[in-house]
């Protein structure tokens, strides 16, 4: 029972507290002397009276604080679940809305670095556990090491590397460790830069050729921003669009000013993004549906990495479905 709960200050319950103590000991001597009793014995009662009446009402004010403390000491075995009550008005009550807040706030961590331990061990497992099988049937002689088992073991340790790339610049990233190194560039150039990249890669580790267009508008578009970040989140969404398309199918990457930004999109002919999954594809690991399972290739880290740099220039990313069949990532970063 709380009876000061409604009082909007910690001052006024404690200013409460006296007035009533003095009260309840004023009218317990005045009460006892008229009726006879000595003044002593209406002094002793009027203490016990007045230290009762405290109690009661200060084991309200400090219950939220002795619900705190048995809280913290239950998040520090691991139980996060524990909340305490916030029903005052005052600067307590405050301090235990603040306290649940953090305690929501730590289980969600907890949940996302259990969640980030079994991922991150499950996508290793798999590409690890081809190299193991392949080296294996190389040593025993089952197969031998032509140029296709070679290069289905390269596959798996540029996954492997790729994993391992990805975490590191997510853990940068989200410590606040990368700073940006800002200037004015050529948004064609570098654009064509990525492309190239891309068209690379799929040709030479993947053995498959490729189309990108590629369209800017300006020609001379131009942005000031860290390039290298840039090109880590356009690189991305076109290794995610590449992944997720039909052979043969193109990328389209575009670039646009529109209203003091600069807007790059990356718009593939894939499965699409269910609209009510849009924004999950941009957490760790998440994987909308079964095109984009572990067996494609993807670590599920991209997205994510490209969030976090597009929210460091202050920007935004979103992903759109594109009709007939499809998906569109947009970027708009300010110019």
């Amino acid at each position: 029972m709380r009876p000061l709960d409604p009082l909007s200050s910690i001052k006024i319950k404690l200013g409460v507290v006296i007035v009533a103590a003095v009260g309840v000991t004023i009218v317990t001597v005045v009460v006892g002397v008229g009726a006879g009793f000595n003044l002593w014995a209406c002094g002793v009662a009027a203490g016990v009276l007045a230290l009762a009446m405290v109690q009661f009402l200060a084991r309200g004010m400090t219950s939220p604080l002795r619900e705190m403390a048995d809280a913290a000491r239950a998040m520090a075995r691991g139980d996060y679940d524990r909340r305490v009550t916030s029903t005052s008005r005052d600067e307590v009550g405050e301090l235990a809305g603040v306290f649940n807040q953090m305690a929501s706030e730590l289980a969600e961590v907890d949940r996302m670095r259990k969640d980030l331990i079994a991922n991150v061990s499950h996508e290793l497992r798999t590409p690890i556990a081809a190299l193991q099988a392949t080296l294996e049937n190389l040593v025993d002689g089952v197969e031998d090491p032509d140029p296709g088992t070679l290069k289905v073991m390269v596959r798996q340790v540029e996954r492997l590397g790729s994993l391992v790339s990805q975490l590191l610049d997510l853990s940068r990233l989200e410590s606040g460790a990368v700073p940006l190194r800002r200037r004015t560039f050529a948004v064609r150039s570098l654009l064509a830069e990525v492309v190239e990249e891309a068209e690379t890669h799929e040709r030479v580790l993947r053995d498959r050729s490729v189309a990108i267009s590629l369209q800017v508008e300006p020609e001379h578009l131009d942005l000031d921003a860290d390039p290298e970040r840039v090109h880590q989140v356009v690189a991305n969404l076109i290794q995610n669009a590449l992944r997720h398309s039909p052979s043969g199918a193109p990328v389209e990457v575009a670039a646009r000013e529109s209203n003091g930004a600069v807007v790059i999109e990356v718009a593939d002919h894939g499965p699409g993004i269910p609209e009510e999954e849009a924004g999950r594809v941009f957490e760790r690991f998440y994987r909308s549906d079964a095109a984009r399972s572990s067996a494609t290739g993807g670590t599920g880290l991209g997205l994510s990495i490209a969030r976090w740099v597009v929210d460091l220039h202050g920007g935004e990313i979103r992903a759109e479905r594109r009709e007939p069949n499809g998906c569109r990532m947009v970027v708009e970063l300010p110019r």
